[in-house]
């Protein structure tokens, strides 16, 4: 049999939930039927040291050139047009949108981040290692760094010969590529997804105006902020200008509420590259989710969601009943109800999730009686001033069992080389603090509200200036629902 190939391997222990993570079952091999031919999915290797999933796609020429036909249509497409194309092409050989298409039948729940006996897993960067043998890549070798290095993938992409009996003859363009990282198997996935055709450049169908709906629910969480994100946003439309400028100015729009903030970007861009290390936001978010399940919450607050990057993480895990974001933007979440698919979900998932618009200096009684509550780099948006009025909201009328808060450690900066002495990581933030700072106002909070106070921080620790991000966990240590609230001093603020 020969065809387009992709393994996957994973060393997390045991490494055989790779196959409840793919909803295939490592003993069997099971074969798909797709339009241009067949997938076959088995497993090379599997035991609880490491275990190794192989998608095949089997292409059949003749489909592939109906498909071609099919999906472009008009008086050009005959069947003369494709006779020597049926036959004299490297589509059933190189990896390119044919392996995408597949993918995205074979591990369609994959792709979703969906695991209903794998949840909390499927949810946490694991160890992985991709390959893919025979993918060609217009640009050659370097162009593949460009688009994965970015995302935290450690890139191998080796040049295969023309002919190794005649090394004289050079290169081809073709690549054997090799991408190792800890990442959530849905990511993984999802970028090779968009940056498969992408390498190729070129699309075995016709590109139509959904392509740019399917491109933003693929990029979600991280094409916005890529620093190739023209490139691969030209090249995946085949570089129709239209449909390519309409996705530019959504993920520009994104962008501005999205998570990864310019700073940590720089900084996890090249560490990622050369350690294989997921990035700051990836670990602030696990760090987060681990703090949310030693707490046992199942009803979960995430106030300022911005885009919905953790609400992803939060809608994969069956422990979570009820999950709720907020935000003051109407926009971000828009951008949140399509990062989590809603319209598509299931009723039953559907029902756990709601977004509501509102703003944390004014209280909302939808917010009561939440098992726990998330800010995450959510403070230091606000001018100082209005954070008794937001400690109010969340601590004293909310008043969730559980509130995890992360924010900046002003005193990492000087570790950014692209950050200016005295300039925040974004442009938004009001004020960025210092791990004596954080201290205090966490440790007032905790006192003021009752609750009881941990601190820890994410990211590598610096023996000088500490970690990139500051986490705290405040539990409530009274549980009196009559427990007295500050009274604050009334403001002459209109509300938004």
């Amino acid at each position: 049999m020969v065809g387009v190939l992709l393994t996957l391997t994973t060393t997390h222990r045991p490494a055989t939930d790779l196959g409840h993570l793919l909803v295939k079952h490592p003993d069997r091999v099971q074969s798909f039927d797709v339009p241009v031919g067949t997938a076959h999915v088995f497993y090379p290797e599997a035991d609880e040291q490491r275990c190794t999933a192989a998608l095949l796609l089997d292409v059949d020429s003749l489909r592939l050139a109906g498909a071609r036909r099919r999906g472009r249509g008009g008086p050009s497409a005959t069947p003369e047009t494709f006779n020597l194309g049926q036959y004299v092409n490297d589509r059933p050989y190189a990896a390119s949108s044919l392996l995408a298409s597949a993918m995205a039948k074979v591990f369609r729940s994959a792709l979703r981040g969906e695991s209903r006996e794998r949840a909390e897993l499927a949810a946490t960067p694991i160890p992985l290692e991709l390959r893919v043998p025979v993918l060609r890549c217009r640009g050659g070798a370097e162009v593949a760094v460009r688009v994965f290095a970015p995302l935290g993938w450690t890139v191998e992409a080796t040049p295969i010969p023309l002919d190794e009996a005649y090394p004289e003859w050079g290169d081809s363009r073709y690549v054997d590529l090799r991408l190792t990282g800890v990442q959530r198997l849905a990511d993984a996935l999802n970028h090779l997804y968009v940056l498969l055709p992408v390498l190729d450049d070129a699309k075995h169908y016709w590109v139509a105006p959904d392509e740019v709906e399917k491109l933003l629910r693929a990029g979600a969480g991280w094409l916005a902020g890529h620093p190739e994100r023209g490139l691969i946003t030209r090249r995946y439309l085949a570089h129709q200008r239209a449909l390519a400028g309409q996705a530019l100015t959504q993920l520009a729009e994104e962008r501005l509420t999205d998570e990864p903030l310019p700073a940590d970007t720089v900084d996890d861009g090249s560490d990622t590259a050369a350690q294989g290390r997921p990035s700051l936001a990836a670990r602030r978010r696990a760090a987060v989710l681990a703090a949310l399940a030693d707490s046992g919450a199942s009803r979960v607050l995430d106030l300022g969601c911005g885009s919905g990057a953790l609400l992803t993480a939060l809608a994969g895990d069956r422990r979570y009943t009820e999950i709720v974001g907020t935000d003051v933007s109407s926009h971000a979440l828009t951008l949140a109800a399509r990062r989590l698919r809603l319209d598509r979900l299931p009723e039953r998932q559907r029902n756990r999730i709601n977004l509501w618009q509102s703003a944390l200096t004014y209280r909302d009684d939808r917010l009561r009686g939440y098992d726990a509550a998330v800010l995450m780099e959510v403070i230091e948006h606000l001018d100082p001033p209005r954070l008794p009025a937001l400690e109010d909201v969340v601590f004293g009328h909310a008043r969730p069992g559980t509130v995890v808060v992360t924010t900046p450690n002003a005193e990492y900066n000087v570790r950014y080389d692209g950050l200016p002495a005295g300039r925040f990581r974004h442009a938004d933030h009001r004020f960025e603090w210092t791990r004596a700072e954080f201290t205090a106002w966490a440790e007032r909070v905790a006192g003021t509200y009752g609750y009881r106070l941990r601190l820890s921080g994410v990211g590598d620790e610096d023996p000088e200036v500490g970690s990139p991000t500051q986490l705290a966990v405040l539990t409530i240590d009274v549980p009196d629902p009559d427990h007295r609230e500050p009274q604050l001093t009334p403001r002459k603020e209109e509300r938004p």
